[in-house]
């Protein structure tokens, strides 16, 4: 079940809850077979191997970088993946307003892509340590804990889903600025284009080719204006039309800075030495 990010953000920020219990299970001993899930709902944290459960139902299949919730008193089935070993840590959690537990998403099983992060592995397994000593500072450690497992799981999330947006956000620009690199184009039309703004652009740019994309549009423009002037005998003012750049002297200037020498000492070097 896809689950969004911010409501459950906002429903862990306005509901109390605290911590009933964290167990790290794994293939030997096992886990207990049971039909169903325990009486309070938790959080599945994968470290090593495959194994899948059913809640409900729904099958999930529990292994690193994945986070699987499960509700309480829910039906409950699993499924071995061969003799491959698994190892996981459960953490067991109560919603303290009685009034608020049949609207929350204890309720509800769904399945957080955090991707691998050793820092989120670290803080589980921190919590799993101060869990199991005594005494009160260890049970207020754990609650403490626990939150910083929570916001670490959601950041995880969150820029998940971001980078895998960004980047198809840059592929498509990118590849528009490639089919139409010779058209006058500008950055606030291709922002206004894909319905993001100009900062939105650059951020993208700048985490998937490290420059703005100004930057990229006139490098490639280059990169083509290179390609002809080794294909073709062209004046170099023409090249610098057929690539979009309208003023011969602002290509020349842009060229010799990019490549190190004019566009007539390129296509000299070139001819002079073919290989």
């Amino acid at each position: 079940m896809k689950i969004d990010v911010n409501q459950l953000a906002e429903h862990f920020a306005h509901t109390p809850f605290q911590v009933e219990g964290v167990y790290r299970y794994a293939r030997n001993p096992g886990v207990p077979y049971a039909d169903y899930t325990d009486s309070f709902p938790g959080f599945v944290f994968p470290l090593t191997g495959k194994i899948q459960f059913k809640f409900n139902g729904t099958p999930y299949i529990f292994s690193p970088g994945r986070v699987v919730h499960g509700g309480a008193e829910m039906k409950l089935d699993q499924k071995m993946f061969g003799r491959t070993n698994w190892e996981y840590i459960l953490v067991l959690y109560r919603i303290c307003n009685s009034e608020l537990k049949e609207s929350s998403f204890s309720h509800q099983h769904f399945e957080l892509s955090t991707g691998q992060s050793p820092r989120l592995i670290e803080l589980i397994m921190r919590l799993w340590h101060v869990y199991n000593q005594r005494g009160g500072i260890s049970m207020f450690q754990t609650e403490m804990l626990f939150r910083e497992v929570l916001n670490e799981t959601l950041l995880c999330v969150v820029n998940r889903e971001d980078s895998c947006e960004t980047h198809t956000l840059f592929e498509r620009i990118s590849n528009y600025i490639h089919q139409n690199y010779y058209q006058s184009l500008t950055i606030a039309s291709l922002a206004e284009q894909n319905n993001v703004n100009r900062n939105r652009l650059s951020y993208v740019f700048r985490t998937h080719a490290g420059m703005g994309p100004a930057e990229y549009l006139l490098k490639y423009r280059i990169n083509m204006a290179q390609e002809m002037l080794f294909t073709s005998d062209a004046p170099v003012q023409q090249i610098a039309q057929t690539v979009g750049m309208a003023d011969p002297f602002y290509f020349s200037r842009v060229f010799k800075k990019q490549c190190g020498i004019s566009p007539t000492e390129y296509r000299e070097k070139f001819i002079n030495n073919p290989c």
